[in-house]
C-alpha cells in the first residue's frame, strides 16, 4: 500500500487498537475479535511474546481487510525486521534520532512517540508523519488543544488515557486519529476468554469515534 493512502486510511478510521497480548494464540483471538467489532486499525506492540510472529501471521489471515502495524519500537533494527513481519507502519513511544531514522528508512508510515512542545517539534523535524502524544492521560484533550496552537500544522495521535467516553474531546481538540489500548481491549478479557465482550466494547468504540469525528467536522 502507498504511504499516502496508509496515512489517509489512518484519519478515515480514527482509531488504533494498540495490542499488547498476552501470548501469539490470544494475541491473534483478541486481534479477530476486535475486526469483528468493527475495529480494522492494529498495531501489534514489540512488549506482545513474539510480536513478530502475530503479525506475520494476521497479515496472512486479514490481508488488505485490516491496516496492520507494529508498535513500541525502540531499537532501529526493528524497523526493517517490523516491515519484514508484515507491517504496513511502525509506532514508537519516544522521540529517538537514530529510530526515527531507521523506521522513516522503510518508507512506510512512523508515528514517534513526544510529549513536550520540543519533542513534538523534534519528532516531526525527525521525520515523524505523525506524532503520538503519549502518554495522552497526562495533560488530557486540553493539552493536546494548546500544542496544537504553535503547532496546527503537524497530525498528532493520543495514546493513552483514550475511552469511548472521552473521544469527542480528543476529536475537537484536533487529533487525526486516537490510540487505545487497554481501554479499548483488555488483555485478561482474553486471558478469560471473553472475546464476545471484547468484540461488544470495539463496536461500542467505533462507534463512538465515528459520531466524535463527524461532531469535529
Amino acid at each position: 500500500m502507498d504511504k499516502q493512502f496508509i496515512l489517509n486510511k489512518v484519519k478515515d478510521l480514527g482509531l488504533l487498537a494498540v495490542i499488547r497480548g498476552p501470548s501469539v494464540e490470544l494475541t491473534i483471538q483478541m486481534v479477530k475479535a476486535l475486526v469483528a467489532g468493527g475495529v480494522l486499525g492494529i498495531e501489534i506492540t514489540y512488549s506482545t511474546p513474539n510480536a513478530e510472529e502475530v503479525v506475520s501471521e494476521l497479515a496472512k489471515y486479514f490481508g488488505d481487510q485490516i491496516l496492520l502495524g507494529m508498535g513500541t519500537l525502540t531499537e532501529p533494527a526493528q524497523a526493517r525486521s517490523a516491515i519484514q513481519a508484515g507491517a504496513s507502519f511502525l509506532v514508537s513511544p519516544i522521540c529517538e534520532t537514530e529510530l526515527i531514522k531507521a523506521m522513516t528508512s522503510t518508507g512506510v508510515p512512523v508515528m514517534a512517540g513526544a510529549l513536550t512542545p520540543t519533542e513534538v517539534f523534534q519528532a516531526y523535524k525527525a521525520g515523524a508523519d505523525v506524532v503520538k502524544i503519549f502518554p495522552g492521560s497526562l495533560g488530557g484533550p486540553a493539552y493536546l488543544k494548546s500544542l496544537k496552537g504553535p503547532f496546527p500544522y503537524i497530525p498528532m495521535m493520543p495514546t493513552g488515557g483514550v475511552s469511548d467516553s472521552n473521544v469527542k474531546e480528543w476529536f475537537s481538540a484536533g487529533v487525526v486519529a486516537v490510540g487505545a489500548g487497554s481501554e479499548l481491549c483488555p488483555p485478561n478479557l482474553a486471558k478469560e476468554g471473553r472475546f464476545y465482550e471484547i468484540t461488544q466494547r470495539a463496536a461500542t468504540f467505533a462507534k463512538a469515534v465515528q459520531e466524535a469525528k463527524t461532531f469535529a467536522k
